[in-house]
């Protein structure tokens, strides 16, 4: 009765397989084979049971479906050529399988007949000289597959090797299995005890593929398995109900249900443990982890900090990325990637690469990843409170400043008139080089003002093009770049943009040498950015890092203001001025606008 039990089991287990890689036999090499080779299975399992279903008239039937098996041999053959990648002549698959459809007609055209009921089976095929040819060629086409199989098993390294061992291991378990009707069929005085492990082979084979491939399949194979687990287990429990004086039903279903519900626990965390080995994740782990990543400070940091983290705690180099904006567009399948960025509900994390490792591996990134979120949540948060704190103290140094630049300017007006009238009677020479000191102390003083006071924007359409061509229509030294030919359309405050194209064009053609000052535009995703370039004698090295801060400045009688006003204004506009890199010119000042919806 038990050997009943189990090859039905099998047979529920195969069939169940077999339509999981159906569905997903695009993303494991040769799973319509696996697919093929399963159905195979589920024949010859209908053909040793047909008869104890129906009865010997359903015997020939029966010897027509076992007739099947040396063909399901080169299937499997088959299958291992192509999941382990091997180079092998097609004239030798089509030889497999000539052999197994020669087997196959052999035992349809010479019945095998079948022995006697033996050792608890019902009847065994295959006692003749048919049988045994039969039984020679799906022995010979699977002992070829498992070569196969033991040949990438050899050559494979790191998770490659894992995958192929677990495959072979489920292989060697069914050849194991089978000797069971060798017992049988050698009318050895045993129970074929081997065949009761029949119901663990499909499950292990198909386990050994996709827990590599298909990690999908990892939760329906843990739900598959605690619920084989328990079934068996409240089986094991009706043999007790014996012991008890009264014979019920109802008491053998009490005894599986109670013994289900008593070691469900245990039993799901055994399956856990075996589904995802070394994927077992503890409240520690999350506690440390979160501890670790809330020391990071910014984003890069915490890619860091997570990187190292996940790469210890699953044995594996791991890339971990942190992006707040656009994913990265390419990034390597061969080195498992955690990505973590923020999408419209929020930060969430993916997994890339990540196709040849184990699921204890996965299952674990997976967790960290959920933690890698938050935390990835908690560094922008304190990001965006230091910024804002930061605004805070700048607009209160304005004001400051400003009220400052308010009452200097005022106090310096009345001075500055009796200084020019004081020296009108001097000569032209002295007169001229008072005037200008005046103009550079009241251009200091309106920089001034204008810097530190508040003012708001008045965004409205504009062509950035046509607006750097009315600027420079009067400047011979200044050439306009291919990029400018067409509109630039902009969303920004016209007499702002103004302001800093005239601040950056005095710059450049005072500091320019003898080329004209090169003004050129580029489009990118989301960006407009607008270079206006000099081959004057370059920033110094100790300028570059303050040039945008007040009272820096690179021209000898320049107030320092001018670029501080240029990166106030682009800031206030959503965008950036910064000093960059375009050989031949020795200084390129470069503006970024966001684009325009």
């Amino acid at each position: 009765m038990a050997l009943h039990i189990a090859l039905a089991l099998a047979l529920i287990e195969t069939l169940a397989l077999a339509g999981v890689l159906f569905v997903w036999a695009d993303r494991v090499a040769g799973a319509r084979l696996l697919v093929g080779f399963l159905l195979g299975v589920a024949v010859w399992i209908v053909g040793n049971e047909l008869p104890n279903w129906f009865g010997p008239q359903a015997i020939p039937l029966a010897l027509s479906l076992l007739a099947t098996v040396s063909t399901t041999a080169a299937v499997f053959l088959h299958f291992c050529v192509v999941f382990c990648g091997v180079a092998l002549r097609r004239r030798w698959l089509v030889l497999a399988y000539a052999a197994g459809v020669a087997g196959t007609l052999t035992s349809l055209l010479f019945t095998p007949g079948h022995f006697e009921p033996f050792a608890g089976i019902a009847w065994v095929p295959m006692p003749n000289w048919a049988g045994w040819v039969t039984s020679s060629v799906w022995v010979v086409l699977a002992a070829a597959g498992v070569a196969v199989l033991a040949r990438a098993l050899l050559q494979a390294r790191g998770q490659a090797l894992r995958q192929v061992a677990a495959v072979a291991f489920s292989c060697g378990w069914g050849l194991a299995c089978m000797s069971g009707y060798g017992i049988a069929a050698l009318q050895l005085p045993y129970y074929p005890w081997p065949l009761l492990g029949v119901p663990a082979y499909p499950l292990m084979l198909v386990y050994g593929i996709l827990r590599y491939r298909v990690f999908v399949a990892n939760a329906w194979a843990r739900r598959a398995l605690v619920w084989a687990i328990l079934l068996g287990l409240g089986l094991l429990a009706v043999p007790l109900t014996l012991l008890l004086p009264v014979a019920s039903r109802w008491i053998s279903g009490a005894a599986v249900a109670l013994t289900c519900l008593a070691l469900n626990g245990p039993v799901r965390r055994f399956a856990e443990r075996l589904v995802y080995p070394g994927g077992v994740v503890s409240p520690a782990d999350l506690a440390g982890w979160r501890t670790e990543l809330a020391a990071a400070e910014s984003l890069p940091a915490l890619a860091v900090a997570g990187s190292a983290l996940l790469s210890q705690r699953v044995g594996l180099a791991v890339e971990v990325c942190v992006e707040t904006g656009e994913p990265t567009p390419a990034l390597s399948n061969e080195t498992p990637t955690l990505r973590c960025r923020r999408g419209e509900s929020g930060w969430g994390c993916e997994l890339l690469g990540w196709d040849s490792a184990p699921p204890g591996p996965r299952h674990v990134a997976e967790f960290f990843g959920a933690v890698l979120a938050e935390a990835a949540a908690q560094v922008e948060r304190s990001q965006q409170r230091e910024q804002r704190e930061r605004e805070r103290q700048l607009q209160a140094r304005l004001a400051e400043l400003g009220s400052l630049a308010a009452t200097v300017a005022h106090d310096l007006r009345n001075p500055l008139n009796i200084i020019a009238m004081a020296v009108a009677g001097t000569p032209a020479e002295t007169r001229r080089e008072v005037a200008e000191q005046v103009g550079r102390i009241s251009r200091l003083a309106a920089d001034l003002l204008d810097y530190a006071k508040p003012w708001q924007l008045a965004p409205a359409p504009l062509d950035l093009a046509q607006r750097l061509r009315d600027s420079v229509r009067r400047m011979p030294e200044v050439v306009l770049g291919a990029g400018l030919d067409r509109p630039l359309p902009l969303l920004a405050d016209a007499a702002r943009i103004d302001q800093v194209l005239a601040n950056l064009l005095a710059n450049a053609r005072a500091a320019a040498g003898e080329r004209p000052v090169h003004i050129e535009a580029e489009r990118a995703p989301g960006t407009l950015r607008l270079h206006v370039c000099d081959d004057g004698p370059g920033v110094p090295a100790e300028l570059r890092e303050r040039l945008f801060q007040p009272f820096a400045s690179r021209s000898p009688g320049g107030t320092g203001l001018g670029l501080a006003i240029v990166a106030r204004i682009m800031a206030a506009h959503g965008g950036s001025v910064a000093l960059t890199e375009r050989p031949p010119w020795r200084t390129c000042f470069t503006l970024s606008f966001p684009a325009p919806p």
